[in-house]
């Protein structure tokens, strides 16, 4: 069970149509496929998405700091030596989307290898999450048709809007014609990626409080402390602190400093390791837990789906899991379906999923 070789392929797939919101947009899943060979002939795989505008990491960086530091700094370990190579990958600060891939992809070599599903390893809570669908800048009637798409073919009713811009009334009119089109038909929340000042962040939120909303997410940065602070203690539902917890230390400094009161986990940020100790972290300190996504494709999604259903907490709500649905295509020998507004895990040894050799030659960039 030792590793021998890891690599990192960049890919490239078009977005049927672009992923627009406060802190950038994205055309094109310029994402990296991670695979951690073994003694045995079994490979580990998982995927590392670029997210330049909040942790820094670039597609070419990606592939540099696991090919030219984790990959010497790992290989040699075995399978089972999964706090070794955290240690390891701690050594080197931020790329936070290239560790977890390292990550994922050994626990997935390690569920192949012991021939059991990654989410029974994890915790085996549940078979299934429930999805919400992320709604990105547009007018509200497209917004409203979008919905309206989702519930209609996928049964999905629970929505992440994406709020942050300018005046605020073009955020809040889009929430409230969703609210009018489907009433409680439909869970709700904001998230506003930090594209809002505090007083602005308030505003908005006095201006939807008879709407019924779930969450409110990084709607002002967590840099304005007192700011963030002032906000938390007026609003009437959980405040997610998401890109503002890259750490289980980051956790801990704005839950307890009361500039949150929920967390999103993202095991594209925080891979299975550091996510089951950020799990643990929340469980204890008694706080609201949702699965996001880091506009992660079909491997990614496979990721976040095995982890979120091995914890009770973690599958009280619907998980963000549907971003994969805006990509013109994936990966996948057998893709992800979304039924019932549920995504099923598999039962197959490792993270669950095989890469279609085909598609990944299409799509590889570095040929």
């Amino acid at each position: 069970m030792k590793i021998t070789r890891v690599d990192a392929i960049p890919f490239a797939i078009p977005y049927v149509k672009p992923l627009r919101f406060a802190s950038g947009e994205v055309h094109v899943a310029n994402h990296v496929l991670v695979r951690v060979h073994t003694d045995t002939g079994v490979v580990g795989v998982a995927e590392a998405p670029p997210r330049p505008f909040t942790y820094g990491e670039t597609q070419d960086g990606i592939i540099t700091v696991v090919n030219t530091i984790f990959a010497p700094a790992i290989v040699g370990l075995t399978l089972l030596e999964r706090e070794v190579v955290a240690a390891r990958l701690a050594r080197t600060i931020g790329n936070p989307a290239a560790k977890s891939a390292v990550d994922m992809a050994i626990w997935d070599a390690l569920g192949k290898t012991l021939g059991l599903p990654v989410g029974d390893m994890l915790g085996g809570f549940t078979d299934r999450l429930r999805v919400s669908h992320m709604l990105g800048f547009a007018e509200p009637a497209k917004m409203v048709a979008e919905a309206e798409k989702m519930v209609e073919t996928y049964g999905i009713r629970t929505f992440k809007v994406k709020v942050g811009r300018h005046p605020v009334g073009l955020d809040t009119a889009v929430v409230r014609a969703l609210r009018e089109r489907f009433g409680a038909e439909i869970e709700l929340y904001v998230d506003g990626n930090r594209g809002w000042t505090a007083a602005e962040s308030a505003r908005a939120m006095k201006e939807m409080s008879d709407l019924d909303l779930l969450f409110a997410e990084e709607l002002c940065d967590a840099a304005d402390v007192m700011g963030r602070r002032w906000l938390v203690e007026q609003l009437d539902v959980p405040f997610i602190a998401d890109e503002s917890v890259p750490t289980s230390a980051d956790v801990t400094r704005e839950i307890l400093g009361r500039s949150a009161t929920a967390i999103s986990i993202k095991t594209a940020r925080t891979g299975f390791t550091t996510s089951r100790r950020t799990h643990h972290l929340a469980e204890g300190l008694g706080i609201p837990v949702v699965m996001g996504n880091q506009v992660d494709g079909q491997v990614g999604t496979a990721c976040a789906l095995a982890f979120g259903s091995a914890f009770e907490l973690t599958s009280r709500y619907a998980g963000e899991l549907s971003n994969f649905l805006d990509m013109s295509d994936d990966l996948l020998t057998e893709p992800l379906q979304i039924r019932d507004g549920h995504l099923c895990r598999s039962t197959a040894p490792g993270i669950g999923f095989e890469i279609d050799p085909d598609k990944l030659e299409r799509y590889r960039t570095d040929n």
